[in-house]
């Protein structure tokens, strides 16, 4: 079996499992621009399958399961090395991307109501002032894409 660079089973050479594909680290008040941050790089690396259920495992006696393998601990090792310590704890047993990705999901996606509520004040009480119009829409922007 020939894997090609086009294919999600196919690793590049200076891939590494023990880097954290993105900065800051997932903790427990950023999820959903960690998240974005993830997904992005994983699309990047041609890896975004192997967390939204489109890569499944190949049964053991195909030829590609073992490729399966490898690319799937590597995004494992990618989200593992992309949390906080007191998040790793609680998903380092877990084998497989797909899962360590609904886990995450499941527990900080409907995010945390009292920083939509922040957000929210804070989108409503922010002013001009002195800011340039770039500064002021920026700040405006970033309220408004976390929320």
């Amino acid at each position: 079996m020939s894997i090609t660079s086009e294919s999600h089973l196919y690793l590049y050479p200076g891939e590494s499992p023990a880097v954290a594909l993105v900065s800051p680290v997932l903790d427990l008040e950023n999820y959903h621009s960690w998240s974005r941050s993830m997904l992005t790089a994983l699309s990047a690396k041609n890896k975004l399958q192997f967390v939204n259920g489109v890569a499944t495992e190949p049964e053991k006696g195909d030829p590609s399961h073992n490729a399966w393998i490898r690319c799937n601990n590597i995004v494992v090792s990618w989200l593992v090395h992309s949390v906080s310590p007191q998040i790793r704890q609680s998903i380092m047993w877990i084998k497989n991307a797909e899962e360590i990705w609904k886990d995450l999901k499941v527990r900080f996606f409907q995010g945390d109501l009292l920083r939509i509520s922040d957000l929210q004040s804070d989108a409503s009480q922010l002013k001009q002032g002195d800011q340039t119009v770039s500064d002021y829409f920026t700040k405006l922007r970033v309220i408004w894409d976390e929320l």
